[in-house]
């Protein structure tokens, strides 16, 4: 049976710079530093790849953050996938969980997230089945 869950979110995001490579240089690459809270009470970290496209509001980005924390009171880590593509503004998001990646009490996990950005806030909504 497949479960639906909001809260909110915090997130830090770090650019992060290769010896030799110069800071914009495409792609550009971020640390990811995440703090959910509600019903998933979990902390996550990732590195996120981005570009900006030549056209203000384009964009794309993919990032891979492990989680680790209490999904409605079990357990366990797991590792959400992202890609994004923002078309002059039109934002198009695909957060999953990655398969087999579930430890603990979360072993089986699967499901996506929704993302919102509301006046500078962040919300998620998560729609997961456990077996």
């Amino acid at each position: 049976m497949t479960q639906h869950i909001k809260g909110s979110f915090d997130v830090k995001l770090t650019p992060q710079t290769s010896p030799g490579k110069p800071a914009d240089t495409v792609p550009g690459r971020m640390s990811i530093d995440k703090q959910f809270n509600g019903e998933l009470d979990a902390h996550s970290v990732g590195e996120m790849l981005a570009a900006m496209g030549n056209v203000k509001g384009s964009a794309g980005y993919v990032a891979i953050e492990q989680v680790t924390g209490k999904l409605q009171g079990r357990s366990g880590t797991f590792v959400l996938q992202h890609t994004g593509t923002m078309n002059r503004g039109a934002a198009q998001l695909s957060v999953t969980v990655v398969p087999d990646s579930g430890t603990g009490e979360l072993t089986g996990l699967e499901g996506s997230m929704k993302i919102d950005i509301v006046d500078g806030k962040h919300f998620y909504e998560f729609d997961y089945t456990l077996p």
